[in-house]
């Protein structure tokens, strides 16, 4: 293992280093989905979008952000043209003026329903490779690095 120190301090292999073991990772997984993706004319974020509305329903802008892991103003205009394509509904808020809430419409449920297999097939995949055990004690680990305050 090569090891390097500057000022004291080890700088440690890419190999071992978290950021880019979770890039590497992030890529293996994306690799054949973006496949996907492109045979049926969609962006990455724009799947996040519709795989988030069809497990949660309708969300509020900031909310759809958050869960789907993309920044706002991000969310806004993607929105907008996925909301073009019919996709999914934009709706003012009832009772605040200034919220616009954001719903999948059937022809966004029916592109979900159509590939979700594929990417169901790509977990099962992993899941044979790995063990079904491991895959969910990934996904707590990487959840509860998450909650990890770094600041």
């Amino acid at each position: 293992m090569y090891e390097q120190k500057i000022h004291g301090d080890e700088i440690r292999e890419t190999s071992r280093a978290l950021p880019i073991a979770l890039l590497r990772a992030r890529e293996t997984m994306m690799a054949p989905i973006r496949v996907m993706l492109n045979d049926i004319g969609l962006t990455e974020q724009k799947w996040r979008i519709l795989r988030t509305l069809e497990e949660s329903g309708k969300l509020e802008q900031s909310a759809l952000a958050e869960r789907a892991c993309l920044l706002l103003p991000s969310v806004t205009r993607i929105a907008r043209s996925m909301e073009n394509q019919g996709l999914l509904n934009r709706l003012g808020d009832e009772h605040d003026r200034r919220k616009v809430m954001v719903e999948i419409t059937s022809k966004g449920r029916g592109v979900v329903h159509e590939n979700i297999q594929f990417s169901n097939d790509i977990y099962r995949q992993l899941e044979n490779h790995m063990g079904k055990k491991k895959v969910n004690d990934l996904l707590d680990l990487l959840e509860e690095l998450r909650e990890v305050d770094l600041k």
